[in-house]
């Protein structure tokens, strides 16, 4: 393949990569989708309700080893914290769809605040929150609501990304859960400072993020007949329909980005093994890619090499391509060819902590779920399988609260789900260790718009194949110095435990635990125990006046040609609560202003093409290789 020539070749085919390879290829454009992982197809991809099997999959999960503090006598207090890694489990997805195949498939939109603020910081409108709403509107398929209901909120109603809500009739009733959470909602309504809480808000019509409402939620799912979909079914869809304009080579790792001779910098194309297993991350790295001997290759671009590989991992290819903090290449014995020293700067998460109770007795509502691959013994999937109903349906959360943390917050900054189960964090095998545990109720307590953008992403080695050093310096070790962040999750711990106190099925608190009380016992607890999952901002788009920009408005890698980085770590700042949906919704608009480009037209978002494409078997694969 190596005298292959595509317009574009686009490096990851996740939330970012996969629906801006499907839109180009729509246009007219010969792309090149090139994954690392598989296309895996399977009960844990599909059924919502096997979504934490998802994450401990191995023949597609990546798993990083993260640091929260350098302070490594803090950083041991984490429970979560696994000695002979130096890290904290970080599950990432290595599959044709990324980490969209194993995500809890929550779909909400983000403040309108995070995308004025873009517009702010670049000077270009076409950030502000009323563009940005219409790319939202062009690829949601919104299914929860009626016909006339999604035109007056503001919903899709004939995109590729398909919205719903679980379905768990037929599912043992289970009084002990409705009943604690009518108490929940009781006790909110009475506590809350501003008025009573809207009722079952939905969080993603325009007026709830153009005026911020607060309220308690039933989530919105990216499931289409309650199964999951996202990049992946449309990546299929588009490769069925038009298999001359778009390529899918699974099994490829991009090792470096290939620039013409010269000094201007021009990206011309990538230099890729082909193999399984083969970066670290893996956990049959240096098992079953031993079977086969990888074999390695180059592919030209006429057009750009657009980079999607997450924010880990971008940045990691970047600066092995030479493109980063100058200092720091030359420690790896790396030439600088474009000395940005954002690159890698910047990292952000939200924080999350689970507040958890013990219940008087086991569900019923998951009484008949085992969460195996057999229906003959397990009856919620028999059921799920036959009728897309029951508590598979359901990705575990059954309510949410969207709050703000203080009066002062301009926008909702807490989002609080309820799961009947234990949830503390990610470690190895963390579903399956808590899953038999079946008499648990946890508060999950997500702390959006936190203020820390200190983490950073740097080089072990100069080995593409070596997973990057992470650390995100939570909370003061950061630049948190008032300490606001965590001061907004220890006041959401109180919350999830006011809605639980006098509860009456309620037998005793787990965590934080009866004897962690008072505010400086509390913030400690927080700072032993948050973690996150919505890692981004490692190559910013920022203003030519921000040394640390990596990226221009248009998505473009500053003191470059024909480099553009679309996926999380281009946000300046972390946006709404959970982050899958602003990705999204910048991959539409980065395909629409490179088309426009391409064509020599002003990119508006005024002018879109439409996303949906015409239903196809499931098995259909098109362009894939």
């Amino acid at each position: 393949m190596d005298n292959a020539q595509f317009d574009y070749v686009i490096v990851g085919s996740g939330a970012g990569g996969g629906p801006l390879a499907a839109n180009l290829a729509k246009a007219g454009f010969k792309v090149l989708l090139m994954e690392a992982g598989g296309d895996e197809d399977s009960l844990n991809y599909s059924v919502p309700g096997f979504n934490g099997l998802s994450t401990e999959d191995e023949t597609y999960r990546w798993d990083y080893y993260v640091r929260h503090y350098a302070d490594q006598a803090q950083q041991e207090r984490d429970p979560k914290f696994v000695p002979s890694q130096d890290g904290v489990l970080y599950p990432r997805a290595s599959t044709l769809g990324g980490c969209t195949a194993h995500n809890a498939l929550i779909t909400v939109y983000p403040s309108n605040s995070d995308w004025d603020r873009i517009a702010e910081i670049t000077g270009d409108e076409s950030w502000n929150a009323a563009s940005m709403r219409k790319y939202y509107e062009k690829l949601e398929r919104c299914e929860y609501l009626s016909p006339a209901e999604v035109i007056a909120t503001g919903h899709g109603s004939s995109g590729w990304l398909v919205t719903e809500k679980s379905d768990t009739s037929g599912s043992p009733q289970d009084w002990q859960l409705q009943t604690t959470l009518q108490y929940a909602v009781g006790v909110a309504n009475q506590a809350h400072t501003m008025g009573p809480i809207n009722p079952l808000l939905d969080p993603n019509t325009r007026k709830v993020a153009e005026e911020g409402r607060e309220g308690y939620l039933t989530i919105p799912l990216a499931t289409a007949d309650h199964a999951r979909n996202g990049p992946r079914e449309f990546i299929r869809q588009v490769a069925a329909q038009f298999p001359e304009n778009l390529t899918i080579w699974t099994g490829v790792y991009v090792t470096r980005i290939l620039f013409a001779d010269g000094d201007d910098n021009v990206a011309v194309g990538v230099e890729y093994l082909a193999g399984r297993n083969l970066y670290r991350a893996d956990p049959s790295s240096g098992v079953r890619c031993k079977v086969t001997e990888p074999t390695s290759g180059k592919v030209h671009v006429t057009r750009e090499v657009i980079l999607a590989c997450g924010t880990f991992n971008t940045p990691q290819l970047l600066m092995l391509s030479g493109i980063g903090p100058k200092e720091h290449l030359a420690e790896h014995g790396i030439s600088a060819r474009v000395n940005l020293p954002g690159v890698g700067r910047n990292l952000q998460d939200r924080y999350e902590v689970g507040v958890v109770f013990e219940m008087d007795s086991d569900w019923t509502v998951n009484a008949d779920a085992t969460f195996g691959d057999d229906p003959d013994f397990d009856a919620a999937l028999a059921q799920w399988q036959a009728t897309r109903t029951g508590v598979y349906t359901s990705s575990g959360s059954a309510l949410a609260f969207l709050k703000r943390s203080s009066p002062d917050q301009p926008d909702p900054d807490l989002f609080v789900f309820a799961l009947a189960a234990h949830f503390q964090g990610y470690f190895p095998r963390y579903f399956s260790h808590f899953e038999p545990v079946r008499n648990r109720f946890t508060w999950a307590v997500l702390k959006a718009h936190t203020r820390n953008t200190a983490g950073e992403v740097k080089l072990k080695s100069a080995d593409p194949f070596d997973r990057p050093y992470v650390n995100f310096h939570y909370f003061e070790e950061g630049n948190d110095t008032d300490g606001r962040d965590i001061a907004a999750v220890v006041e959401a711990v109180g919350f999830a435990r006011s809605m639980m106190n006098g509860s009456p099925y309620v037998t005793r608190e787990v965590l934080p635990g009866p004897d962690i009380q008072g505010n400086e016992a509390l913030t400690q607890w927080v700072r032993d125990q948050a973690w996150g999952h919505h890692c981004s901002c490692t190559c910013k788009i920022g203003g030519s006046d921000d040394p640390e920009a990596v990226l221009d408005g248009d998505f473009r890698v500053r003191g470059t040609r024909n480099l553009r980085v679309v996926d999380a770590s281009v946000f300046p700042h972390i946006p709404g609560t959970f982050i899958v949906l602003p990705i999204y919704m910048i991959s539409e608009k980065a395909a629409t202003v490179i088309i426009a480009e391409a064509r020599g037209a002003v990119a508006s978002s005024e002018d879109l093409m439409p996303s949906t494409v015409p239903a196809t078997n499931s098995s259909a694969r098109g362009g894939i290789l």
